[in-house]
């Protein structure tokens, strides 16, 4: 097949570039390649009760098919330029921005309409944070929901796929550059296109490594992000979620100077198992949904490690710590905070006793043998340090879930078009490097299309 456009991978980069390229030149011949299945083919087998835990299939319901990782996901779309990625440093903060905002307007009319803007302007809460030796970060943010968020991706499916070919469960094995267009190989078949826009996620770090490797194609290593994730009862962050519903929050701790930070904020949210290239690790989902509510809150508290020299492989130091994990776990941990604090693993019996339900069927142990105690006496400092503007946080009974690691893909060099040293290779979304949120990469989508279409 030959194609004006190739889109390798369907998550929010892949969708969002097909989206805009087909509304401005319904000519254009588009095909869009990804590992995983359809978004109604996406399902977990993880059900509570036959099957309690990751079984790790040959494609991870959760991590690939359409929608990309963020699929099932709360649904956050964070427009700031102030985390989430680097995208203004490419092609400016005002344009950022304008393209969140657009992303955004499209969500809303694909069925968001009845979603909440949150936004940090104009907050209390940003004095009593700093009283605190806290930041919190500024932002608005739309809260689709998971139920919502899944709504939007099939009416945008719905829109797509009768102007594009669209080919699931089509890992894409390697590109090569021919007669200056690109011949994209899978399948034992290939297919040709003029323009070629890689947005693989997170997921497809190592094969994203393995591309610019084969194509020499410049890359510097990133950082990774390592922690836990808090369960706690709802009312305890109550007052903060009802009016900011996700709070950023920064931590500098005294011993050793490291920034702490919370991130993915599930007010009456469940925590969920993530599979990343058969690392079984944790996350959080929460649902707009009032009867999919829990009486929990959870959110992430994450400590970023960037490797230089000798040792680069900042993906590889967060893999071992989460092997780790699963070795000693079967899977994910789960510890009371009073046990952490204490020097002693938990057990069934006292998180039954406790005053949390968790939300996941995890394995209780004790956190201290797999985190490095650097990150551990982060994360405790910080939990504490919240415990003054939300009390209870530090609570014996607080839940601590690990571990939680956000891989992000070696930064690609791109240039101010999110385009490689080869014209018309472009590289976007959280594959870049340069993304690492749904806002984000979906904006690095909306923008590389419009080039496409410009030339």
């Amino acid at each position: 097949m030959n194609y004006d456009v190739i889109i390798i991978g369907a998550g929010p980069g892949g969708i969002f570039s097909a989206y805009e390229l087909i509304k401005k030149n319904p000519e254009l011949k588009i095909g869009v390649f990804e590992a995983g299945n359809a978004l109604e083919n996406r399902k977990c087998p993880i059900d509570g009760d036959k099957v309690k835990s990751c079984i790790k299939c040959k494609t991870c319901a959760i991590m690939s098919g359409f929608g990309g990782a963020g699929a099932f996901s709360d649904g956050k779309y964070n427009i700031t330029n102030d985390f989430g990625g680097t995208l203004h440093e490419h092609i400016g903060r005002a344009k950022s921005l304008e393209l969140m905002r657009y992303v955004d307007d499209i969500n809303v009319a694909y069925g968001g309409e009845k979603t909440r803007m949150f936004s940090t302007a104009g907050t209390k809460f940003k004095k009593i944070c700093i009283q605190n030796k806290l930041k919190l970060l500024d932002a608005s943010v739309r809260h689709l929901g998971t139920d919502i968020n899944y709504v939007v991706l099939e009416n945008l499916y719905a829109e797509l796929k009768e102007k594009m070919d669209f080919y699931f469960r089509t890992p894409v094995e390697k590109i090569e550059i021919v007669d200056g267009k690109y011949r994209v190989f899978y399948k034992d078949e290939y297919s040709d296109c003029d323009k070629c826009i890689v947005s693989v996620g997170r997921i497809g770090s190592k094969w994203m490594e393995k591309v610019c490797n084969e194509l020499d194609i410049p890359t510097k290593s990133n950082r990774v992000d390592i922690g836990v994730r808090v369960e706690l009862p709802a009312v305890v962050f109550s007052h903060l979620t009802d009016e900011l519903y996700e709070s950023k929050i920064v931590y500098r701790t005294e011993k050793f100077e490291d920034n702490v930070r919370t991130f993915c904020m599930n007010p009456n949210g469940a925590v969920v198992n993530e599979n990343t290239n058969g690392i079984v690790t944790v996350n959080g989902h929460s649902y707009e949904d009032p009867a999919q509510h829990t009486e929990n809150t959870n959110f992430a508290l994450l400590v970023a490690k960037h490797f230089s020299e000798p040792f680069k492989d900042s993906n590889g130091y967060g893999e071992s710590i989460a092997r780790l994990s699963n070795m000693l776990g079967g899977g994910v941990i789960v510890q009371r905070f009073g046990d952490l604090v204490r020097g002693r693993r938990s057990t069934v019996k006292r998180i039954e006793e406790g005053l949390v339900t968790p939300t996941l069927a995890a394995t209780p142990g004790d956190l201290s043998l797999v985190l490095p105690k650097r990150i551990l006496d982060g994360i405790i400092e910080m939990i504490y340090a919240l415990d003054k503007i939300a009390p209870g946080t530090a609570n014996d009974d607080t839940l601590l879930y690990g571990v939680e690691v956000k891989f992000y893909n070696m930064e690609v060099d791109i240039d101010e078009n999110l385009e490689t040293k080869y014209p018309g290779l472009y590289v976007i979304g959280d594959g870049s490097g340069v993304t690492h949120s749904l806002s984000h990469a979906s904006a690095s989508g909306v923008y590389v299309a419009r080039r496409i279409l410009e030339n």
